[in-house]
């Protein structure tokens, strides 16, 4: 029995053993267990070093929000750049800015600093949804905790927490250990025309990138993590019928009029698509009568008509939301159909614009935001879960979303109010987003 009682134990040893080999070959390729770790010394030293340099941190949040970087307003744009572009310089990275001329938009700043370890690209945005003529333009304190400011939560805030995450690594040695390139486009709030050449400068940095980091807010709680965003593109339906007086409406060679038509159009797309998982499509404007005038730029339209007289044009303006490539190509074709089905005395058209790619949920992004999550817990800030893309808008992030196979965005300043005179940021979560940043990067030098 004795005998028996020993091998059982011997048995339950190497199974324990072996258990736990497995578990650490789990642990390393998929990042630290749910659990909290203790820090290593130089993470303890990121974490140090983000505290010592808080205040410089809302120093330089402050000189970027009182710079106006209105979309329009292309020299502060520039002088944004010029702000963030010294820092990184003083980081060893190279600099440059790529001239928005060509997309009618002030441009981009891209930084590269080489190095031994995997190439991560970081992004965010120098501008603001607040032009110049607007009343809302200075950083505010409003309480122990919390400012209010144009752009400080969407982006400046996160563009801050990027950088000095980076000084943390440098402060302990290891931001050579990674391959790092930072695009903050000018025009993420209005993007600009032709979108391939706005963007073509953050994909060519995309191209070769293991990993995507965005410091957008998010959903403004540090809670969540993005790794699904939906894509946004707007639509324009142009709908003709034929002009007569009203008592003949519905005559065989008159029909039915435009505002019928666009009417059917509106209500089966409705009938059609609507309820589908993550897929949205909102008629914003209809402008129609026997003459209309509609700007899809300004989204203003005027229009005339009589009672008497049958509507001969219609125009709706409206924008669709779908969570991935193939979800839109298929509510497109439906929409298309849909306005191909013509009233008798009326045709229709309908186009789309370039729009936002989605960033579609994968399982490289899934892997990220759980080494995210990691090291959040390792800080003491608390786990991170997913957001529900469908309170994730579009943002630059998406663009990259074909080239590069692990991402994660809405890691930036937390607040509320954003793109209003309201937007505030919880001044608590600076530091502690910038050490959960600051970690994760640390941890992709490590392979952990």
């Amino acid at each position: 029995m004795h005998r028996l009682i020993a091998t059982i134990a011997t048995i339950a040893t190497i199974a324990t053993i072996f258990i736990g080999s497995l578990f650490t070959t789990t642990f390393i390729a998929y990042g630290r267990s749910q659990g909290s770790m203790s820090l290593t010394a130089d993470e303890r030293g990121l974490v140090a070093h983000v505290d010592a340099h808080n205040d410089e941190a809302l120093a330089l949040l402050e000189r970027a929000v009182n710079i106006n970087s209105g979309t329009q307003n292309f020299a502060g744009v520039r002088e944004v750049g010029k702000l963030f572009d010294d820092e990184l310089v003083r980081l060893g990275f190279k600099t440059a800015w790529v001239d928005g001329s060509r997309f009618n938009r002030a441009g981009h700043l891209v930084a590269e600093r080489p190095g031994k370890g995997p190439r991560v690209l970081l992004i965010g945005h120098l501008d603001t949804v607040f032009e110049p003529d607007g009343p809302f333009q200075k950083f505010e304190r409003v309480g122990p905790n919390a400012a209010r400011g144009p752009g400080i939560i969407d982006m400046k805030g996160g563009d801050v927490i990027m950088i000095h995450a980076l000084k943390a690594l440098a402060a302990v040695g290891a931001l050579d250990n990674l391959h790092v390139t930072v695009v903050m486009t000018g025009d993420e709030e209005s993007a600009g025309e032709p979108q391939s050449a706005a963007r073509e400068g953050l994909v060519s940095a995309a191209k070769g990138a293991a990993i995507a980091i965005g410091f957008e807010d998010g959903a403004g709680d540090p809670k969540t993590a993005v790794i699904g965003r939906r894509g946004t593109t707007a639509w324009t339906l142009r709908v003709k019928g034929t002009p007569a007086h009203s008592s003949q409406i519905f005559r065989k060679d008159l029909g039915y009029g435009a505002v019928f038509e666009a009417a059917r159009i509106l209500n089966t797309f409705r009938e059609k698509l609507a309820g589908e998982a993550h897929l949205t499509f909102n008629p914003a404007a209809v402008v129609a009568g026997t003459q209309v005038d509609f700007d899809t730029v300004k989204a203003r339209g005027s229009a005339f008509g009589k009672d008497n007289v049958i509507a001969e044009h219609a125009i709706v303006s409206g924008d669709l939301r779908a969570l991935s490539l193939e979800q839109f190509a298929n509510a497109r074709k439906a929409m298309e159909a849909i306005v191909a089905t013509s009233l008798p005395g009326t045709s229709s058209q309908i186009t789309f614009d370039e729009g936002y790619p989605p960033l579609a949920p994968t399982d490289g992004n899934r892997r990220l935001l759980a080494m995210y999550d990691q090291a959040s817990r390792d800080v003491g800030a608390g786990p991170v879960a997913a957001v529900n893309p469908d309170m994730a808008g579009a943002a630059d992030v998406s663009f990259v979303a074909e080239h590069v196979p692990m991402i994660l965005d809405g890691i930036g300043q937390m607040g509320d109010g954003g793109h209003t005179v309201n937007e505030t940021a919880d001044l608590r979560t600076l530091p502690s987003q910038t050490k959960r940043a600051a970690l994760l990067l640390y941890r992709l030098t490590r392979g952990q």
